[in-house]
């Protein structure tokens, strides 16, 4: 069988989702990549607690949708281990089409958090693209492999870095929390805080609501 892998380009669309709107009055805007399972509309929850005048969320959608069992909810991830570059290479474009048609102000609070899969998604875009925030929020997933200290050394000194984990988090035994914490350190020195919490792979509101 002669069988081969052949690759085009396209053109495709993607939804997004916002909450709150961007005005003169907002102080912070919030670019928060969903974990895997999850549609970026209902990921806007752990969100509406923060003040609704000051705060503006962006959610992007990440692009492959399938049925959750069993019943049948819909959920999407970002990328798989079968061909992650060019997975990545689809998502930096999409991610730059979000931001264009935001037109975030430059001398705004940015605050990128990447929930679960996110986290991944988000600290690539953001090595890419030489993204400047004024946090970077780490929660309850993975530090890329393939991310080194002097990726990051672009960022501005007063960037903030939370890594926020479940203690019992049913996807990081005690040794993966011990080395993404380790490998958080690494990459950020002392700027980096460590925020655990009694609990499991779940998106933790207080800390949210705490991080401005």
């Amino acid at each position: 069988m002669n069988s081969q892998e052949k690759e085009i380009t396209y053109t495709t669309s993607n939804s997004y989702s916002t909450l709150n709107q961007l005005t003169e009055h907002t102080k912070t805007v919030w670019f928060v990549c969903h974990g895997m399972g999850y549609l970026s509309q209902y990921f806007l929850k752990y969100f509406k607690s923060l003040n609704t005048e000051e705060n503006y969320i962006i959610a992007p959608q990440a692009p492959s949708k399938y049925y959750i069992q069993p019943k049948m909810h819909i959920g999407a991830n970002w990328l798989t281990r079968n061909n992650t570059e060019a997975g990545m290479k689809n998502i930096l474009n999409y991610f730059d089409t979000v931001f264009e048609a935001e037109q975030i102000p430059n001398d705004i609070n940015l605050i990128i958090l990447g929930y679960s899969q996110g986290v991944s998604v988000a600290m690539r875009y953001m090595v890419k693209r030489q993204l400047q925030c004024s946090q970077l929020v780490l929660h309850s997933g993975g530090i890329p492999k393939e991310l080194n200290a002097e990726d990051f050394e672009y960022l501005n000194e007063s960037t903030k870095v939370k890594l926020i984990y479940g203690t019992n988090d049913e996807y990081l035994d005690e040794a993966r929390i011990k080395q993404e914490s380790e490998r958080a350190v690494s990459l950020f020195g002392d700027r980096v805080t460590i925020l655990p919490f009694d609990g499991k792979h779940v998106v933790n509101v207080n800390y949210i609501n705490d991080l401005i």
